[in-house]
C-alpha cells in the first residue's frame, strides 16, 4: 500500500475514536439536561398552579356584595341597594407583582421545556 491509503486509514480510525468519545460525552450531557429540565418543569408547574388562584378575584367578595345588596332590598332601602347589581369583581385587578411573578414562572417553564425539546432532538440526531 502507498502512504496515502495508510494515512487515510489511520485518519479514519482516529476520527472514529474521537467521534465516539464526543458522542458518548454529549449523549450523557443531554441525559443530564433532560433529567434537570424534567424536574425543574415539574416544580415550576407546581408553583404556577399554586399561584393561579391569585390571578382571579375572590368569589367570597362577590357573594358578600350581593348578599349585602339583598339585605338592603329586604330592609326596604332601595336607594342604598342601587338599581344595578353589585359586581365588585369588575373593578378588581391582580397586583402587578403577582403578574410579574407569574410571567417569570411561565417564561422559566417555557425555557425548561425548550431545553428538554432541544435535548430530545439532539439525542435523536
Amino acid at each position: 500500500k502507498d502512504n496515502r491509503s495508510r494515512f487515510w486509514g489511520l485518519y479514519k480510525r482516529v476520527a472514529e475514536e474521537h467521534d465516539d468519545e464526543f458522542l458518548e460525552r454529549y449523549n450523557s450531557d443531554m441525559d443530564i439536561v433532560l433529567v434537570f429540565s424534567g424536574l425543574f418543569s415539574a416544580v415550576s408547574t407546581t408553583f404556577i398552579v399554586a399561584m393561579e388562584s391569585s390571578l382571579s378575584p375572590d368569589p367570597n367578595d362577590t357573594t358578600h356584595a350581593l348578599l349585602t345588596q339583598l339585605v338592603q332590598i329586604g330592609l326596604g332601602t332601595f336607594a342604598a341597594a342601587g338599581s344595578a347589581p353589585a359586581t365588585p369583581a369588575s373593578t378588581w385587578s391582580p397586583p402587578i407583582a403577582t403578574i410579574r411573578i407569574q410571567s417569570i414562572a411561565y417564561a422559566s417553564l417555557s425555557f425548561s421545556l425548550l431545553a428538554a425539546f432541544g435535548a430530545v432532538l439532539g439525542k435523536q440526531w
